[in-house]
């Protein structure tokens, strides 16, 4: 059974969530994944129901969205014999241990590729390490720019009809996180200065 429009809508972030979530100038507590799947040549193929979904950690130290992403692809058995693509948008960059989760996970599903796009660097820990490790792995990874936070709007926001409005620094910011994450998929020498 395909799912209309008025199912999706259950599943959509209201605008203050998903603004005070993945604005880059400010560090919120918690990490949303906003995550779409696809079939790696564009055609359709993957049921409505199953296409795109939210995600979130639980605070306090408890599971991160992004092993939950992993169980939600793990539990819709998809096709080994297609490739996927899965494009998450995240409000925080992986960390390490999750890091590690997905290569695993990739490791053992080759017919899946992932691409993620976050607002902002989660910098506890070995985070770098992690980051690239996936990078890697061949996991595509960048910060989000203007287009994708309207893209996330427009598709994982429950907007009622109201155009993305950006915030005063996002570009700027955008700019500078894009460049430190370059700095640290390109392996910088020891002692160079993230931002």
């Amino acid at each position: 059974m395909e799912a209309g429009p008025e199912d999706w809508d259950r599943h959509l972030l209201d605008e203050n969530t998903f603004t005070q979530n993945f604005r880059n100038d400010h560090n919120p507590s918690k990490t949303y994944l906003c995550y779409q799947v696809e079939l790696s040549d564009g055609s359709s193929g993957v049921p409505l129901d199953q296409d795109k979904d939210i995600v979130q950690n639980e605070g306090g130290g408890g599971q991160h969205a992004e092993l939950f992403l992993l169980e939600h692809i793990r539990s819709r058995n998809l096709d080994q014999k297609l490739s996927y693509k899965v494009t998450c948008f995240l409000s925080w960059t992986p960390c390490e241990k999750c890091a590690e989760e997905i290569i695993r996970f990739l490791a053992k599903n080759r017919h899946v590729s992932l691409s993620i796009l976050a607002s902002r660097i989660y910098t506890m820990g070995p985070y770098v390490k992690g980051l690239r490790s996936l990078y890697d792995a061949g996991v595509h990874i960048s910060i989000m720019t203007f287009r994708d936070f309207e893209y996330c709007w427009q598709s994982f926001v429950d907007h009622q009809e109201t155009p993305f409005q950006p915030w005063a620094d996002l570009d700027r910011r955008s700019q500078q996180l894009s460049q430190q994450l370059r700095a640290i998929l390109q392996k910088e020498p020891e002692g160079w200065s993230l931002l």
